[in-house]
């Protein structure tokens, strides 16, 4: 496995092959066949690549000795899966910091197949996780998150962090977020295929978007960009997804310390309860001057 490197952004938090994650383009050509007027035309198309990320969690044992386990497998669109795995392992508790966390890097084991090598990140850890692992023995896919954990009643019990008081959001800024993100979404203008999450100040300023074709893959993205940037708890910011909001991504705003959360589509039951409880701002279908409030009326101003 590769070496723990030069310090990461926000201490020795994480080890990235940058050439290597810049080169990785996250489309693939195929050639389709369109219907139209009745005939089927073939051309090429962009497709979203999709492809499985394996998750291996590094600590240290009782015995002086180093714990090693496979955590989960997601799929991905490979990029930025440094901080895909950073913000995994804060939205489940696993390490509450860059404190917790010695390295993150791919996995260049000469026993991993040569087309998998960029397809298996090992975070190593200063300390034990935060909470007990329950590895992941089946694929998580790309539209499931906490249906693939050990224990979906001790996902609902987790404790969060307390929601700060902002940000306060105007109606005009709530109206522009749908086209802040879509704006950054090279990605789904060439398939039509990746969702996105951003990171936006009540200002307007996005301070990072991130695409995949698994909403809560995005989420982790953006909120692992914050967390090895050193900008958590991100209070002052306003989280925006491209889909709709389910409880899983609902929780792993509040892990980021964000209270507000503001999305193209709906929310789900189980994701409005969850943010109403714990104070959260949650909005739905932000199209134009229209929106659906579930929680937290508070923070948005007229005007």
């Amino acid at each position: 496995m590769t070496g723990s490197g030069p310090p990461g952004r926000a201490g020795e938090a994480a080890t990235l092959d940058l050439a290597v994650t810049a080169g990785r383009v996250p489309t693939s050509e195929r050639t389709v066949y369109e219907g139209e007027h009745g005939t089927l035309r073939p051309k090429v198309d962009r497709l979203a690549v999709e492809e499985p990320l394996e998750i291996r969690l590094t600590y240290p044992g009782g015995d002086s000795r180093r714990t090693a386990s496979t955590l989960s497998v997601t799929m991905r669109t490979p990029g930025h899966d440094v901080e895909l795995v950073a913000g995994f392992l804060l939205s489940e508790g696993i390490v509450s910091g860059t404190q917790d966390i010695r390295s993150v890097a791919y996995c260049l084991d000469r026993e991993i197949e040569p087309e998998q090598r960029y397809n298996v990140v090992t975070a190593d850890l200063r300390r034990p996780p935060a909470r007990e692992v329950h590895a992941r023995n089946v694929v998580t896919s790309s539209a499931c998150g906490v249906c693939g954990s050990a224990s979906i009643e001790a996902a609902c019990g987790r404790e969060h962090p307390a929601v700060a008081p902002g940000p306060l959001v105007a109606r005009s800024l709530l109206a522009r977020l749908p086209g802040l993100l879509s704006s950054g979404q090279r990605g789904f203008a060439a398939t039509g295929g990746l969702h996105a999450a951003a990171l936006v100040r009540s200002s307007g300023e996005v301070l990072a978007l991130r695409e995949d074709v698994g909403r809560h893959n995005a989420v982790d993205k953006v909120v692992g960009w914050a967390l090895l940037d050193g900008g958590l708890p991100a209070h002052d910011a306003v989280l925006v997804v491209s889909g709709r909001v389910s409880f899983e991504i609902v929780q792993k705003a509040l892990q980021a310390g964000v209270s507000f959360v503001a999305a193209v589509s709906a929310a789900t039951s189980l994701a409005a309860r969850l943010a109403g409880e714990t104070g959260m701002t949650l909005v739905g279908f932000v199209r134009g001057d229209r929106c659906t409030v579930y929680s937290g009326r508070e923070r948005i101003l007229e005007g």
